[in-house]
């Protein structure tokens, strides 16, 4: 299937979008920082560079996209139909580098919670925020929001 548009404009857009500061990155860390939490952000010292460090709760965030990161069991974690072999191994790649970099948290004795976007769309957003507090308040080592449908949340 080809595509909607050129590639000159497929590369403008792809490389508009941003790693940092995203709008559910900051929806997070509003949040966070309404219910008195405080953190750094992006420290380029942890592997993997942490959108949210919470210090005190020795915890990380990271906020992922659904695409980008391949949510498990998410519709917006589909591949795309043109470029499929190049599109497979650049989400294998990330979905490995994700894992390596969970890993390495855990061995320095860090906590790490992973907040997806599909768990940020407006009616989610409570349910989410409910459980990173939870998540934080506590001491599991690992949070993950499940998978949010289209029709409910948690």
């Amino acid at each position: 299937m080809a595509d909607r548009i050129d590639s000159a404009a497929r590369s403008r857009t792809m490389a508009a979008i941003r790693s940092k500061n995203t709008q559910p990155e900051k929806w997070v860390r509003s949040a966070l920082h309404r219910q008195g939490f405080r953190f750094r952000l992006h420290n380029k010292k942890l592997p993997g560079s942490p959108d949210l460090v919470l210090k005190k709760y020795h915890a990380v965030i990271f906020i992922n996209g659904c695409f980008w990161h391949q949510h498990e069991g998410c519709a917006a974690a589909h591949l795309p139909k043109t470029r499929t072999d190049f599109w497979q191994n650049k989400f294998a790649r990330n979905v490995a580098r994700d894992q390596k970099v969970l890993y390495q948290l855990k061995t320095l004795g860090w906590r790490a919670a992973i907040v997806w976007e599909c768990g940020l769309k407006k009616k989610c957003r409570d349910d989410t925020l409910q459980h990173l507090q939870a998540w934080l308040s506590g001491s599991t080592e690992y949070f993950e929001m499940p998978v949010f449908d289209e029709f409910s949340c948690l």
